[in-house]
Parts: C-alpha cells; structure tokens; sequence
C-alpha cells in the first residue's frame, strides 16, 4: 500500500481532510523529501505547496500531489482555501505535535475549514515499517557501522573529545551518511557517566571510557548506535561494568517478538543490571524506537504497555553510569519479528581496547 493511501484510509465524514505541516508526515505521504512546505490530502485529490527554492525538486521527486508553487500572489493560505473549495472540504485533521501555537491560530484564523487534532492518526502508521523503509534502515545502519570502523583507529590520547566527534561525523559522511540522525555524543573519562553528555575539550587519557552514540541520516531514514570502548587498558571494575550492560542487551533483545510489551523487553535487560548490584545506575529506557525521526513511538520502557509489532524497529540500549567514575551503554538497533528479531547492527559488541 502506498503510504498516500494509508493516509486517505484515516479520513472520515467528520474529518474529510489532513493538513500536513511537518517535514516528517510530507515525506511519508509523497515518499519524497522537501525541506519546506504544506500538503493537504483529501479522498478527492492531493495537492503539495511549496516555494521557488524547491519547486523543480517538488515536481520531479514527487508522486501522488499536485504539486502547486507559493509565492506573493499564491501563499500558503490561499493555496489551501483554494484546495479546501476545489475539494469540498469542511474538516482538517492537523498535527498537533508539530505545530506552535502560533502556527495553529494563523491557521484558524485564515483557512475556512475547521481544524481538529488528528496526530495519533496521522503518525500512527510510522511505527510499523514497510519492507522498502527497513532496507533504508538496514543501509542507515551499514554506514553507520563503517563509520565505526573507520573511526576506531583515529582515536588517540591527547585528542579531545570535540576532535573525536569530528572524526566520527567525517567518518559518517565519507561512508554515505546524507546527514547526521542526532548531534554525535562523544564523552571519555567520567564524562561518560552522563548518558547524553556533549563533546567537550576534556583530552582523551589513557584507562577511559568512550562512550559513542552516533548514527547516519540516509535517504530520511536514521540510524543510532552505541560503543563504548576503553584506551590503553580496562580495570577490573570497567570489565564487570561492561559484562554487565553487554549481558543485559542479550537479554533484552533475547525478550524482543512481536506481541510482547514493551515493558517486558525494558524489565529482561533491566532485571540483569539490577541482579548485578546496579540497578540504580540505569536511569532511562532500554530502547526506542525510530524511523523518520531518531526518537518515535511506542518504544521499550517501564511504562512501555503497548505490544510491540512485527515491523517495528527499536534501540536496544542499557547502560550502567557511575557519577564520576565513568559509564558504559552498548546499543544496537532491531526489527521486531513474528519469530524474534533481526539485528541490523553489525560491529563488535565484545569490549575493544584501543592503544592510542
């Protein structure tokens, strides 16, 4: 089916219409990506508003819309009341979760149809991925993995943090990347017991930690993965620590098929750190899941109550963090099956030791 389709299969006789403003829901509906613009979709036709930076693009890449230029004489407004009278149409359903306030109540003020919150429609059928969407995903990851590769043997004592990171985002790029999913985390030392720690000028030293979390942007889709690795040697206590967060993925992704809770999948892995003695040290979830953006729903956490389906991909992600001392989190990235899942992360998970 395409994803136009799935789209038209959520409009009602009370909501005949959907207004998409987010870059996300125009790129699931034309299968195409425009940095700027507003679609509206209607069971009697599709129109997609754009302005003269990516017109040409609009009408080349795009199938299923009428694509229409804004400009002075024809901004967005009138483009939508236009469509809205063409189309008969007297309900829009709108994102709510991407909007400003500011947005929706210009929104009210100019288009002549009632708008109405419809976000868990319209990003409801993201979370279950088609076949083509899990083989850009397999290709995000792949870029991802030889960035890692590639990186490993840059890193060396002396370098900062900030350096190491810039490293990376060359690495992702020169393998393919379009962009980064999310701004690199690179933290070394007891910087890496903060989980979302920022690259600083801290200089890498022999016996820490690295913790990265990196993934490519390609073809809209986004890749996420997590190494740890230590310089120069590893501790008893960095060994135990690593052990632990590398058993309490196995366990997780050991849990991971279609039809269990997502909560179920976060309490294997979780029940192994807090068996090992650090369970207070393991503070977020064990995974989310991503697509389009790095962070989607529904994900596997505490509170996670929503069985998860086959087609759904997910982090796989625990982690033990000691103030001051230093951290650990070891993540891949899986597809949920009917039978278990697939891994599409392929580096080394066994604790790598670089000399520096």
């Amino acid at each position: 089916m395409k994803n136009i389709e799935k789209y038209l299969s959520v409009l009602t006789d009370e909501v005949d219409g959907l207004l998409l403003t987010s870059r996300y829901s125009r790129m699931y509906g034309a299968e195409f990506d425009i940095a700027e613009g507003v679609a509206i979709v209607t069971k009697k036709g599709c129109r997609y508003f754009t302005d003269s930076r990516y017109i040409e693009s609009a009408e080349n890449g795009i199938q299923g819309f009428h694509v229409l230029e804004v400009n002075r004489e024809f901004p967005f407004a009138k483009r939508l009341n236009d469509a809205i009278a063409d189309f008969g149409v007297h309900t829009l359903g709108y994102e709510e979760d991407y909007l400003t306030v500011r947005e929706l109540r210009s929104y009210e003020e100019k288009l002549n149809a009632k708008l109405v919150p419809y976000n868990s429609k319209i990003y409801g059928f993201r979370s279950v991925k088609e076949p083509w969407e899990l083989d850009i995903m397999r290709k995000a990851q792949e870029i991802t993995d030889k960035a890692f590769a590639e990186v490993l043997p840059r890193i060396k004592i002396g370098m900062t943090e900030k350096e190491l990171a810039a490293e990376l985002i060359y690495c992702l790029y020169k393998n393919g990347a379009d962009n980064m999913s999310f701004d690199p985390i690179v933290v070394s030392g007891p910087n890496s017991s903060m989980p979302h720690g920022v690259p600083g000028d801290r200089k890498i030293q022999a016996g820490d930690f690295i913790t990265m979390d990196f993934g490519a942007l390609y073809n809209g889709y986004c890749a996420d993965m997590t190494r740890t690795v230590a310089v120069g040697y590893a501790t008893e206590e960095m060994q135990k620590v690593y052990d632990t967060v590398l058993k309490a993925q196995q366990a997780g992704i050991a849990a991971s098929k279609a039809g269990v809770l997502g909560k179920d999948v976060d309490g294997a892995a979780r029940q192994v750190i807090t068996d090992a003695g650090y369970g207070p040290y393991f503070g977020h979830s064990y995974g989310h899941c991503l697509g389009m953006e790095v962070h989607e729903a529904p994900g596997c956490s505490v509170a996670g109550t929503v069985p998860m389906e086959a087609g759904m991909i997910c982090s796989a992600e625990p982690g033990i963090y000691l103030p001051g001392k230093f951290g650990v989190r070891i993540e891949d990235v899986v597809i949920f099956t009917e039978s278990g899942c697939e891994n599409i992360t392929h580096s080394p998970k066994n604790l790598i030791i670089v000399e520096g």
